[in-house]
Parts: C-alpha cells; sequence; structure tokens
C-alpha cells in the first residue's frame, strides 16, 4: 500500500532492552498472523540476542527485521560490535541508527553516524536514521538548528541518488518514553522542516523519503499523527512490545 504521496507507511518497532528470544518467540506468536502484504511496511527490532530468531521467523512473511545498532566496519578488533554482513548473514533487512539513547548514554557522535550511514547503505541494509531535539533545545527554539546538524552531518557520506534508501525518524527526545507526545502541529512542523533539508539536495529524492514520527506512540494517537501530510509512520518504542498495542498502531497506519 502507498498513501496520496506515493511513499509506503513504515512502522517499526524498537524492543530496545526487551524480550528475550522466548519471549521475542511469544510475541511472534500472536503477531505475525495479523499481519497482511497488503498493509504498510513493517519492522521488528529486538535485541541482538533474539534478532536471529526473529530474522528466521519473520522470513517469507510480511514483517521484516532489523538491528538496532551496527558499526561501519566490516570485522576487527572492535569488542561488543556487530558488522552489516553479520546482520545480513542472519536475514536481517535494516538497522536503527542514531537512536538518541546511543547518542546520550554511549557517546555516539553524528560523524561515526555517517559513516554508519553509508555501510549500512553500501550493505543493502535500510537505515532508520533517528533525529530529534532535547526538552532544553526545544525551549531555547533551538530544534530547527539541532535537526539541520544531525541530518546534513548524518547524511554527508550518502551519495544524492541513495536518500531515499534511508528511512528517517524524528524523535523529540522530551516524548520518548515519557507518556509526552508532541502536539500533530509540532510533530509536523519539524517533519516538514526535515524534508525541506533534504529537498535542498535533492527535490524529487526527497518526496521519496519516508519520515517516521517517534516518541511515546499509541494506538490511541497513531491515527491522527500519520494522518499529517510528511509524516509516513512511526518508530515505536514503549508500546511495540505488546503485539495487540503493537497492530493497533499497524492497523492506524493502513487507514492514514
Amino acid at each position: 500500500m502507498t498513501d496520496s504521496t506515493g511513499r509506503r507507511p513504515y512502522i517499526a518497532a524498537n524492543w530496545k532492552m526487551n524480550k528475550t528470544a522466548s519471549e521475542a518467540d511469544e510475541f511472534l506468536d500472536a503477531f505475525l498472523p495479523t499481519q497482511s502484504a497488503d498493509g504498510p511496511e513493517v519492522a521488528l527490532c529486538p535485541t541482538f540476542l533474539a534478532l536471529a530468531r526473529v530474522a528466521e521467523r519473520c522470513a517469507g512473511t510480511p514483517v521484516k527485521a532489523a538491528a538496532q545498532n551496527m558499526y561501519f566496519e566490516d570485522s576487527g578488533a572492535f569488542t561488543g560490535e556487530v558488522s552489516a554482513p553479520m546482520l545480513l548473514d542472519i536475514g536481517v533487512d535494516g538497522v536503527i541508527l542514531g537512536h538518541s539513547e546511543r547518542r546520550q548514554n554511549f557517546g555516539e557522535t553524528d560523524e561515526a553516524l555517517a559513516q554508519k550511514v553509508r555501510r549500512a547503505i553500501e550493505a543493502g541494509l535500510q537505515p532508520i536514521l533517528c533525529c530529534g531535539e532535547t526538552e532544553a533545545e526545544r525551549e531555547s527554539d533551538d530544534t530547527d538548528a539541532v535537526l539541520s546538524h544531525q541530518v546534513i552531518t548524518d547524511l554527508a557520506e550518502v551519495h544524492t541518488d541513495d536518500l531515499d534508501k534511508v528511512v528517517i525518524a524524528y524523535e523529540p527526545i522530551w516524548a520518548i518514553g515519557t507518556g509526552k507526545t508532541a502536539s500533530l502541529e509540532q510533530a509536523q512542523e519539524a517533519i516538514h522542516f526535515i524534508r525541506n533539508l533534504l529537498r535542498s539536495r535533492d527535490p524529487e529524492g526527497a518526496q521519496r523519503v519516508r519520515i517516521l514520527y517517534g516518541g511515546s506512540v499509541k494506538p490511541g494517537n497513531a491515527a491522527e499523527l500519520m494522518a499529517q501530510p510528511d509524516i509516513d509512520g512511526a518508530l515505536v518504542g514503549g508500546a511495540s512490545l505488546d503485539p495487540e498495542d503493537f497492530g493497533g498502531i499497524v492497523s492506524a497506519a493502513s487507514g492514514a
């Protein structure tokens, strides 16, 4: 399915550090039978220990498996890291890059992300690039400056012809896991700003890039968020842990 813009809605479940492999199986038992190839594109992003199991079970279904992080080198002395070839080997389709928790808690830089995004595209993995401002940055009217720096720097090594291979997720940090959600106007305004940044590089390609909203998305607010003209789906945290709640968000995208 595609919307009036020609962009297929995309719904990704970021499980963060939740669910063992057996718990992932329980989720899949309930969730996979409800999914149709006619709906939005759906990706599940479990922990590395559950990722191979999720990828195996999602193979041949409309649901994809994506990782929560990766390194830009293919191999080497990088203890604790995982590379693009390793993800491809177990059937992974995409990878979240630059989530605010990675930036804030683990010191991930935009310069490193530029290399990661480039390598993901080279390998054939779909990057889900996250960006967003803190509450203090929004209150200081720095949202546009923060988004500009993140998006421009993180996509600096992506060839213009490859821009539409990137999915971007706008996540206002003040709305992640807090129960707060950006207003419809705030979400649409920020995502429209991001699309305009992309238009400065490639006016036509920018129209094909899917930009998601993330930040306390729930079944009750998903439809109105995704009805906004520039919002093409959602990166879902807490609500993605329950198959019924996540299924409700996917259903909302189907009707957006």
